[in-house]
């Protein structure tokens, strides 16, 4: 029995100093895990960053690679690059006013280019919806030129009634002698001349609205030509065997009012 117990009493002690011996192990190595996280702390520190490289040009032609940006390469043109050598970032050089007003004029022209060319779309989309086929482009002729026609008959018949009237007051003034021409009779003949000669301007301003028509409705026709033939269709030839004259007897046939000029 005391065997027993001095036994019990042995193996309780043993257990009792392994557990006291583990958190010396653990202190011991405790001082050794810190020197080894302190040494990798410094390693990281020790390692160099690098900074970032500036290239640029001089005004010679010679290529530069600078740590820092240099104040003589702001106005040159800079590329910035990273580590690996990659081009990170590009500023522009500065433009000299000369090139400055280049490009200036050069987005000036280009902006009036695309105004121009977003007409021209316009008119080709009223053009294509305007017209189905070329007679109906010169039965628009043949209306606007009959307009412009009947203003012409009106005038050359009221400088036929003007001249008329001019003759028949020079008949009277010739009755008169020298000097004793009534002033009333002077200032018709001068009324006269001076409706003659507005007449006349007329005349000549409806001859230049008449080529003017002539010359508008002839593009129209090519350009419709053009935009049925880019769309693959067969452009319908005009009137053949119909003419809008005689479906219209009011409308004058092209050319009428050019040929009365």
């Amino acid at each position: 029995m005391e065997n027993e117990v001095v036994e019990s009493v042995r193996r309780q002690s043993m257990d009792n100093g392994r557990v006291a011996a583990l958190p010396c192990r653990a202190r011991a190595m405790a001082p050794l895990a810190a020197a080894a996280l302190l040494a990798t702390a410094v390693a990281v520190v020790a390692v160099p960053v690098r900074a970032a490289t500036y290239k640029w040009v001089d005004e010679n032609g010679v290529v530069h690679y600078t740590d820092k940006m240099p104040p003589e390469a702001v106005n040159k043109g800079v590329v910035q690059l990273n580590k690996q050598g990659v081009p990170i970032k590009k500023t522009e050089a500065a433009l000299t006013p000369e090139q400055r007003r280049a490009q200036e004029a050069a987005e000036a022209q280009r902006r009036e280019a695309a105004k121009v060319e977003a007409e021209r779309e316009r008119r080709d989309r009223a053009l294509l919806s305007s017209y189905t086929t070329e007679a109906e482009i010169d039965l628009a002729r043949q209306r606007a030129l009959s307009t412009i026609d009947s203003v012409v008959h009106s005038a050359r018949a009221y400088g036929e009634q003007l001249t008329r009237r001019k003759h028949e007051a020079e008949i009277r003034k010739a009755s008169y002698d020298t000097g004793k021409v009534p002033l009333a009779l002077e200032r018709e003949l001068e009324g006269i001349d001076r409706e003659l000669a507005r007449q006349n301007e007329l005349l000549e301003l409806k001859k230049r609205e008449t080529d003017a028509v002539i010359a508008k409705y002839d593009a129209e026709k090519r350009r419709w030509r053009e935009l049925i033939a880019a769309k693959g269709s067969a452009a319908p030839q005009s009137s053949q065997g119909i003419t809008p004259t005689s479906a219209n007897p009011a409308v004058v046939a092209p050319g009428t009012a050019t040929a009365k000029q």
